[in-house]
């Protein structure tokens, strides 16, 4: 029985091996019953502290490297069995030609076993919990989550990465250069050194990615060295061309939503009813127009949060929360509630529909306890000026408007090829804010 059972085994994972290939590579969820997907690194290891989720998913390759915890909800409340599977991926997120045992220790199928149903919520779930395995190679990785019974259901797909520190990276951030942009725009300069790293054309192997705010969809490619000096293993990126600018954006808005008892901040109004609780967001309008506001906020991130018990993790409920968006009716353009919670994408779980009545834009979105970052996204209505760094998905900068002086977090990612090497590694990384206010 056993070569048959081995037989069987391998052709189950022929087949989902096939359609990995298929795989978008993209934060998407593709079952509406899963919902709240976290992927951070355990930092410090206190896996009780809301504020761990604000960490991106991102970890330095090693045996001593913090495990990335994965957390997500499923909202049948029946209990289900899921896999996962890691896909390897390059530089521009395309999956790479490496075998899984190239770069995993174990066999690249693993279940999910740790799991908690919810208590004393309204809305019952299943809370799943997942320690991601370590891997051997540093880039970019997708994290592939599936239905165990029917190994062709995916269920959702998540984006994390792994660097080695093997180049110095020193970044300047400063007001554009542009005479137009100066009060709109940040750039981004910055000096690579790499002595000590063997590079052959040093002007031409490198691949740099600039990401602002954690979001894939606010990403600067294609970059080049303004300078080489190569007795000094220094490359100087100073460009000119604007190219290494993004608008500053405008402050996240917020709201708390970690009771239900008592109106919390930018809560206007709470429905407790028997099934479900209503909670609405104070209306909002554009600030596209005026001074630029202080404000502090999580850069579009989000925590879950329960403040009577402190337990967001199974004792937080799922609150049907209304947005409004206080405009008038733009013609020909769908207007969109956006932010980490929602992946960044504009699909029909987070599109606003236009009330006459109201005159105003409405929009419904069930979301788990916590404290929200969000924004409003419009498709339909381009920027007047193709920009770098701005989103492809969606004009926001139509109703946030943007200032240089908005506190934002920038991310260099470095990759290279080395020789004989299959698939790109990510061999620098560096975060840095500017505009910080603590």
């Amino acid at each position: 029985m056993r070569p048959y059972f081995l037989i069987f085994l391998l052709l189950l994972t022929g087949l989902f091996a096939a359609r990995a290939q298929n795989v978008p590579t993209v934060d998407a969820v593709y079952a509406q019953p899963i919902k709240t997907i976290l992927l951070y690194p355990l930092l410090g290891g206190n896996a009780a502290d809301p504020a761990r989720t604000l960490n991106p998913p991102l970890v330095a390759l090693g045996t001593e490297q913090p495990p990335l915890i994965l957390e997500f909800d499923d909202l049948t409340a029946n209990y289900r069995a899921f896999r996962a599977k890691l896909i390897h991926c390059n530089a521009d997120w395309q999956r790479s030609v490496l075998n899984d045992i190239e770069f995993t220790y174990d066999y690249n199928d693993y279940p999910i076993t740790d799991y908690q149903l919810s208590s004393g919520t309204k809305v019952p779930y299943y809370h799943y919990r997942f320690e991601v395995p370590r891997v051997k190679v540093s880039g970019n990785y997708v994290l592939v989550v599936y239905d165990e019974r029917n190994r062709q259901q995916i269920l959702f797909t998540r984006r994390f990465s792994v660097y080695q520190n093997r180049l110095g990276i020193t970044p300047t951030i400063e007001f554009s250069a542009g005479v137009q942009e100066r009060f709109t725009d940040q750039q981004i300069n910055f000096d690579i050194t790499y002595r000590g790293y063997p590079l052959i054309a040093p002007q031409d192997e490198l691949k740099v990615v600039i990401r602002q705010n954690y979001r894939d969809d606010l990403v600067i490619t294609g970059l080049r060295p303004t300078n080489v000096r190569a007795f000094d293993n220094l490359l100087e990126y100073r460009l000119f061309d604007l190219k290494n600018t993004f608008p500053g954006g405008n402050e996240y808005r917020f709201f708390d939503l970690r009771t239900v008892i008592s109106r919390a901040n930018y809560i206007g109004k709470i429905d407790r009813q028997p099934d479900r609780d209503i909670a609405y967001v104070y209306p909002d309008a554009p600030r596209s127009r005026g001074a630029y506001q202080l404000a502090d906020d999580f850069n579009g991130l989000f925590v879950v949060d329960q403040l009577e018990s402190r337990n967001g993790t199974t004792q937080a409920d799922y609150i049907t929360t209304v947005f409004t968006l206080k405009v008038e009716e733009l013609a020909g353009a769908e207007v969109y509630v956006n932010g980490a919670f929602a992946f960044w994408q504009l699909n029909e779980a987070n599109r606003m529909a236009y009330d006459p009545a109201e005159r105003a834009y409405r929009a419904e979105i069930q979301l788990k306890q916590g404290v929200y970052n969000y924004l409003y996204a419009v498709k339909g209505i381009a920027p007047p000026v193709a920009r770098s760094g701005v989103s492809p998905r969606g004009n926001e900068l139509l109703i946030e408007g943007s200032y240089s002086a908005t506190e934002n977090d920038y991310e260099i990612f470095v990759y290279h090829r080395p020789p004989a090497a299959r698939a790109d590694q990510l061999i620098g990384y560096r975060k840095i804010g500017v505009n910080r206010r603590k």
